[in-house]
């Protein structure tokens, strides 16, 4: 039996499942969604795709780095990104001479920050790690390239390194240019990224000190954090920012789907991947909507549907519907979100060993898109306004010319095969007569069958990856006249569609 949920347009759609490839005793899902053009409607800013993450600073030296990011640009548009590690070791900024006096190189800061400029990138600048010269011990982070994590062994010469160092940007680019940017103060400090004791006292003093450096070079600056993981500390950062008068521009935490409510919430609730992430962003959200700074913008640093290598997860169709709903869930609590991350030109278990091991990136190794950088691009086609709709599975939005764009999917966990889904569109208040459909799931957009056909390769040779990249290739529209109000076509599980209504 259908079920009809009114949302308000005139004209049929028709999402017909044939099933293939799913288990045939598995009924197919039957759903019916009636559209309003005139319904209400509100701004919709691409909130989800104006920030990456990346893997640490040195590697966006590299041109498999750059050609990455040149991808994603051209699919999203996105203005900034973010890394960690500008002041490891190996960025050569700080050293000391004979005397203890700090000496500051910033030949790769600006080999580094001119790469991202050309390509018409901002940085987003995490404040990390620490200077082996100026930490007060040799604390290392585990991870392969050994960050340290030490606070400083005196602050008056982190001072002076935050600002020689930001001084440098605004002498080399300009103050109208670097006052775009963002200033992040370190990264996950409520974990194991930050060694001092106990923790957020000693993340108050690094913050403070931060900020304050920055500030003195010039007022127009942006900083904020506390950066933390799992939406930790935020009500309690912006309290202490008031009432000691610690200058703040904006607020920034993490978050993963597949954080525990025991580590997000205090509670032991279920809550599933696929309202984690906005479940978070709405407890942060509100703290900062009950504090004493009601406006600070919310820019959510971090975030995916794994923090662990899951590659069911992060190298699959799942991503296309996870991310669908999370934006749709997500829409009008949060300024940005930086997804973690935009390639796995990536680092921190290693050298990558094999192309699909469930890595962040939207790129695999060898530049082979995943499944989820096709999904970035069919919902960077969605407009700039949205559209009052009554589903849970669906994000109907309009542009300025007037073309309605859909957003339909067919969510299913990772691990489940899932069921194909039958959906009724119909439209009010607007003649439509053509439509342009894309899809990702296993048919279109995604690498995998491919990958297995050929045996999962663990190094593909130079003819295997232009089979790969091919196969990853997202088909021409599949465009359709609209006869009678009806339109047929094949959601299965772990499906994404995107609809232009002309």
């Amino acid at each position: 039996m259908q079920k009809c949920r009114l949302i308000g347009l005139g004209l049929l759609f028709m999402f017909c499942l044939n099933g293939s490839g799913m288990n045939a005793q598995v009924p197919p899902q039957s759903d019916v969604i009636v559209i309003d053009a005139k319904a209400a409607s509100h701004p919709f800013p691409h909130f989800w795709e104006k920030t990456f993450g990346s893997g640490r600073a040195i590697l966006t030296l590299r041109d498999s780095y750059r050609r990455d990011l040149r991808a994603v640009k051209q699919i999203t548009d996105f203005r900034y990104v973010r890394f960690h590690g500008i002041f490891n070791d190996e960025v050569g900024v700080y050293d000391l001479d004979s005397e203890g006096r700090a000496i500051y190189n910033f030949s790769y800061v600006d080999q580094i920050y001119d790469g991202l400029l050309a390509n018409g990138v901002r940085p987003f600048v995490e404040i990390s790690f620490m200077p082996n010269k100026l930490a007060a011990k040799s604390i290392l982070h585990p991870f392969w390239y050994k960050p340290n994590i030490s606070p400083p062994k005196d602050w008056s010469h982190w001072d002076g390194l935050i600002a020689a160092f930001t001084k440098h940007l605004v002498d080399r680019y300009g103050i109208d240019e670097v006052a775009q940017w963002y200033f992040e103060v370190w990264n996950e400090s409520n974990l194991d990224f930050w060694a001092g004791e106990p923790k957020q006292a000693t993340y108050w003093d690094l913050y403070e000190h931060s900020a304050l450096a920055i500030k003195m070079v010039s007022p127009r600056l942006r900083v904020g954090g506390p950066a933390t993981a799992q939406a930790a500390w935020v009500d309690v950062f912006i309290r202490r920012c008031a009432e000691k008068n610690i200058p703040v521009d904006f607020v920034s935490t993490h978050v993963y789907a597949n954080d525990t409510a025991q580590d997000v919430f205090g509670t032991h609730e279920e809550i599933p991947r696929d309202q984690m992430v906005c479940r978070a962003v709405t407890k942060v959200h509100n703290q900062i909507r009950a504090s004493a700074m009601p406006s600070l913008p919310l820019i959510w640093s971090e975030f995916n549907a794994s923090y662990k290598n899951e590659p069911e997860v992060t190298d699959s169709t799942y991503m296309g519907p996870w991310l669908a709903g999370t934006i749709r869930q997500c829409d009008g609590l949060v300024d940005s979100m930086s997804y973690w991350t935009l390639s796995d030109v990536f680092e921190e278990q290693g050298v990558v060993k094999t192309p699909f091991y469930g890595g962040y990136g939207l790129i695999a190794v060898d530049g082979i898109p995943k499944p989820a950088f096709n999904a970035f691009a069919l919902l960077h086609k969605l407009g700039e306004e949205r559209v009052q709709l009554d589903s849970d599975s669906a994000l109907l939005t309009k542009r300025k010319d007037g073309t309605l764009v859909l957003a339909l999917w067919n969510y299913a966990l990772p691990e489940q095969a899932g069921s194909p889904r039958t959906v009724t569109l119909r439209l009010r208040g607007r003649s439509v007569k053509h439509a342009s459909i894309w899809r990702v799931d296993r048919d279109h957009g995604d690498s995998q069958p491919a990958y297995e056909k050929m045996g999962a390769p663990r190094y593909p040779t130079q003819t295997q990856i232009q089979d790969l990249r091919r196969a990853a290739e997202l088909p021409p529209p599949e465009a359709r006249q609209i006869k009678d109000g009806e339109i047929t076509l094949t959601l299965p599980a772990h499906g994404l569609v995107l609809i232009e209504l002309q």
